[in-house]
């Protein structure tokens, strides 16, 4: 009981100093309730949560033994990491535009260019995650990047899998579709996707701490297991919520932040509310852009449309661009339902908070 108690004072002294260092209001009752229950396990495997409002930073904490500086497993939530990329290398003219064929950056693989489909390839296929590949991870029925990471070159291994469907036609979700675009940034841009990130996106936003997977030919993974403190997840989400600018500099143009967020595909028969199986919302359809999400959190009391990022376990960047708000989770519940406990803590105790 004393090491429980103990633990509270440390707790509520950190709330305290966060909100002084960042000059925001007190925490009112649904934060602190919302910390309670995080504390006390009702919400287990939590491991942060961070809230960006009007670019103040208004509430950062983290459990379960992890720090500020602690490195984290983005997960697919870096997909979304890579779609700025690609809309980068577009802006500055590497790449012409998303319907450019994927063969035309990989001359070394003629059969890119004669196989029936393989030959319609477009790096929108790829972001949209419908390139057709024999692959489908969304729904756990044909996991293609377990087989992948074992190989010698991630980038070969995806452009050599066998098609099921033409380019362009059904949504399937793979890994495989973002790693071929670290390829194609790579080709383009005569630069690894690393130093390519360094560059143009993490350099510019004071991004330092991070670590990438690399595959044995020199690969950056760009469909996840990148590790990322989430307060640089924060930057991201927050460049993303201001159109692209940060620090009054256009890293990324206006016009592909809008683009790659649209989200005007609908995922056949999926709500991540739904999934969370909590009791106070109305699941919403969820819908798919470049690498992004979107879904409408609906409860008798609000309904808010949020844009957001997505890993296994539980990473997830929030943008809710009606309230000005960025909010980032980071968690353990890997492969479980409990991952998108997020949505219910959003819906009852941080989209109340803030609604204007």
């Amino acid at each position: 009981m004393k090491k429980k108690y103990f633990f509270y004072i440390l707790l509520f002294i950190n709330v305290f100093t966060v909100s002084a260092q960042t000059d925001s209001k007190n925490y009112d009752s649904l934060l602190r309730e919302m910390t309670d229950s995080i504390v006390s396990n009702h919400y287990s495997g939590v491991h942060s949560v961070l809230i960006l409002r009007d670019k103040q930073l208004v509430y950062e904490l983290y459990f379960n033994g992890y720090k500020r500086d602690s490195l984290h497993d983005s997960r697919s939530s870096f997909k979304s990491i890579t779609s700025l990329l690609v809309g980068i290398a577009i802006d500055k003219g590497f790449i012409k535009n998303v319907n450019q064929k994927v063969y035309e950056f990989f001359p070394e693989y003629p059969a890119l260019k004669t196989d029936e489909l393989k030959k319609h390839l477009t790096i929108k296929n790829l972001l949209e995650m419908k390139s057709g590949f024999d692959c489908e991870e969304f729904n756990d029925t044909k996991d293609c990047e377990e087989e992948m990471s074992s190989s010698k070159n991630w980038v070969e291994y995806s452009l050599n899998l066998p098609m099921k469907d033409k380019p362009g036609e059904v949504w399937s979700y793979t890994s495989v579709d973002p790693v071929i675009l670290s390829g194609v940034i790579r080709k383009a841009t005569n630069m690894s996707i690393l130093d390519f990130a360094k560059k143009y996106l993490f350099d510019p936003l004071g991004i330092s701490a991070y670590k990438w997977t690399i595959d044995p030919s020199g690969n950056g993974m760009t469909g996840g297991s990148f590790y990322i403190r989430p307060v640089d997840m924060l930057k991201i989400g927050q460049l993303v919520k201001d159109k692209g600018v940060w620090e009054r500099k256009q890293i990324i143009s206006k016009k592909w932040i809008a683009q790659s967020t649209l989200c005007d595909i609908a995922i056949p028969d999926f709500s991540f509310m739904k999934s969370s199986r909590t009791k106070i919302g109305f699941p919403q359809p969820a819908f798919y852009g470049f690498y992004w999400y979107r879904e409408t959190i609906k409860t008798k009391d609000l309904e808010q449309n949020l844009l957001f990022a997505s890993g296994n376990g539980g990473q997830y960047i929030f943008i809710i661009e009606s309230l000005n708000l960025t909010v980032v989770f980071t968690q353990g519940n890997y492969g479980s339902f409990k991952a998108k406990q997020a949505f219910e803590i959003m819906a009852k105790y941080i989209l109340p908070d803030f609604k204007n």
